[in-house]
């Protein structure tokens, strides 16, 4: 089993998982579930800035070989749940990431199978009231936790200070690539 990140420094389907890429080429499927109405209330085109922001970071931190995961974009109340099972925080946060491998050996999979990476779980109420507090727009901050989940699930961390740096500027160089100005830089 997977355990789920808590990538905070810094129920019912109700939308269909959508697949891109093919298995074998290299181009990674990701699968992007709308979990909860709000995101799409919010945000236009809200799974496609998902997919993108993740093409984004596998281009900048190539996996080997063809890799698979997804994002869903939940509501606080699920993202709770997730956080109180897996962390023992009975409290929602703004993304967190189940690795697959989370440490194991990796799978042995015939060639061209895609690797599962793992899920990326962001809560709609959560990155709305941090986007706000922080005078960001709702999608530069989805763009900006989908790039920090994902890395997670590439193996990076933020524990010791010069992991935390490394991470965050890999994140804004990503970023940047999107058009989104350095979440971590202060507001002028």
């Amino acid at each position: 089993m997977s355990r789920a990140r808590d990538t905070r420094r810094p129920g019912r389907r109700t939308g269909k998982a959508r697949r891109r890429g093919r298995a074998g080429t290299g181009s990674p499927r990701v699968a992007v579930l709308i979990e909860a109405p709000e995101w799409s209330r919010q945000l236009h085109a809200a799974a496609a800035l998902a997919r993108r922001a993740v093409r984004e970071v596998l281009a900048a931190e190539p996996p080997r070989g063809p890799v698979e995961l997804s994002v869903v974009l939940a509501d606080d109340r699920a993202v709770r749940r997730l956080n109180r099972a897996w962390r023992g925080q009975d409290k929602p946060t703004n993304v967190l990431s189940f690795p697959s491998q989370n440490g194991r050996p990796a799978l042995r999979l015939p060639p061209g199978v895609p690797a599962p990476l793992g899920d990326v779980v962001v809560a709609c109420g959560v990155a709305a009231a941090e986007a706000a507090a922080q005078g960001k727009t709702l999608r530069a901050h989805l763009a900006h936790l989908v790039v920090h989940g994902v890395l997670h699930l590439l193996g990076h961390d933020h524990e010791a200070d010069a992991e935390a740096e490394r991470m965050e500027a890999l994140e804004a160089k990503i970023l940047r690539r999107m058009g989104i100005a350095d979440p971590y830089r202060a507001a002028s």
